[in-house]
């Protein structure tokens, strides 16, 4: 026996798997390393009793009800790696989707159920998915794709550039189904299907247009990860899948074995046909949800820009109570002042007054006793401007100023505003001639002065 044989023979009497072309791929998939691929088998293992009744559960998009029965058993299935190397709970989720998945490969699937699988047991999203590990997947998608389009061309589906997981998100977010496709390297099937199945004109157009496609080497760790969590037991593997509650993903379809354009087309139709509901109603759901926050945003928009509008009308009351409030205290100063301004002027009027009454009345005594008629007395007539005529007598050795200092007493003009004058001949008495005596300047025996204001 070769060492490639010893290998199989005892990979197989391990793990108890019978099937040697997926023997094969396992430890294709390991590099050959017996002792990894049989430690990655059994770390992950969890037989189930064939004869054990499988668990119904149904499962709604938008609740966590479950209702839990039996079904029939499943027959005619082999003991061996599908049912050993899942280690996660494995379900049927019937009832909203209303799927009848075929009976294809082991006669696994249930009419009317899909498979529903945890994907944190994968190392699909779960707290452990590090961005280091979501690229490294995301690197494999891209050389997948480069790998895939140097043999066969640049007309394929669609595979994203990107991991499982964000896949299956995009899948969610455009409310589509996710179209998976297994890559077997060395599956002597698979130049065929992907040839001339999977890169036909109809088939890759129709799932480019309804589906987002995620592809995968089995030789990847992302990819052998899926083949090992979708049971593919057989090459070349498709499968429709879709995001479900609670990091699970719901397989609706699986294509084992190559298939013909036409026969995938119509697999594919129905399951978009039967699926259709539930995604037009999470599309529903979501624009519901979208337009419950847009109006929640609208409304607290509205509520902003009328809060906004109060604070501004607040601003404005309080701005226009302060202007007149500084405009009241502002007239109340002015007022204050021009009281006070009058006050004062009065005071001031008052003070010019009395100091004018009493300069009045000092030159009205400095004028002393009038004298009476004599040959050395000179009788003063003085016409005011209002028409008003001041009299008296004075020595003729008075001074001119004896005059000015009679008509300020007994007469209300402005002291030092005026000046005296003569007509005929016109003769001003100016401060030039104030010291002058009556009889020096010729104004003796008698002499009739006018009053000239001073402009």
């Amino acid at each position: 026996m070769s060492d490639v044989e010893d290998k199989l023979s005892y990979f197989q009497a391990i793990t108890g798997v019978e099937d040697v072309d997926l023997c094969t791929e396992i430890l294709s998939a390991h590099g050959w390393d017996l002792e990894l691929a049989i430690r990655t088998f059994t770390s992950s293992s969890n037989p189930i009793n064939n004869n054990t009744p499988a668990t119904t559960v149904t499962e709604t998009s938008n609740d966590a009800i479950e209702r839990v029965g039996r079904s029939e058993t499943v027959n005619n299935v082999e003991p061996g790696l599908i049912w050993k190397i899942i280690t996660l709970p494995i379900t049927i989720i019937s009832g909203s989707l209303g799927l009848v998945s075929s009976a294809i490969g082991l006669g696994f699937w249930i009419a009317g159920g899909v498979l529903s699988y945890s994907l944190g047991v994968l190392g699909f999203g779960g707290p452990g998915r590090t961005g280091e590990s979501s690229s490294a997947a995301a690197s494999e998608a891209v050389k997948f794709i480069s790998m895939f389009e140097r043999e066969y061309g640049d007309r394929h589906p669609n595979f994203v550039p990107e991991s499982f997981m964000d896949a299956l998100q995009r899948s969610r977010r455009e409310f589509k189904l996710m179209f998976v496709y297994l890559h077997s390297p060395d599956h002597p099937d698979t130049p065929l299907f992907c040839g001339e199945s999977l890169c036909s004109e109809v088939l890759s157009g129709f799932i480019n247009e309804n589906f987002v496609a995620w592809g995968g080497s089995i030789r990847t760790t992302e990819g052998f990860k899926m083949s090992n969590s979708l049971k593919a037991s057989r090459f070349p593997f498709c499968a429709v899948v879709m995001a479900a509650t609670n990091q699970r993903i719901a397989l609706l379809q699986q294509v084992e074995e190559p298939k013909s354009p036409e026969e995938m087309l119509t697999l594919l139709q129905r399951v978009l046909e039967e699926s259709s509901t539930v995604l037009v109603a999470a599309r529903l759901e979501a624009e519901e949800r979208l337009n419950n926050i847009r109006l929640r945003e609208e409304q607290d928009a509205a509520y902003q820009a009328a809060l906004e509008a109060d604070q501004a009308r607040e601003r404005e009351r309080k701005e226009e109570e302060e202007r007149l409030a500084r405009e009241a205290a502002e007239a109340e100063r002015k007022q204050k002042e021009e009281e006070e301004a009058r006050v004062k002027a009065a005071r001031e009027a008052a003070e010019r007054e009395a100091a004018l009454a009493k300069l009045r009345e000092e030159k009205g005594l400095s004028l002393g006793p009038e004298p009476d008629k004599g040959p050395d007395v000179t009788q003063v007539l003085v016409r005011l401007p209002n028409g008003d005529r001041k009299g008296r007598r004075f020595n003729c050795t008075a001074t001119i100023q004896s005059l000015y200092d009679f008509v300020d007493s007994s007469s209300s003009l402005e002291i030092g505003n005026y000046t005296l004058a003569t007509n005929f001949p016109r003769v001003l008495y100016g401060p030039d001639k104030l010291s002058l005596t009556l009889k020096e300047t010729g104004l003796h025996p008698q002499v009739s002065l006018f009053v000239e204001l001073n402009s």
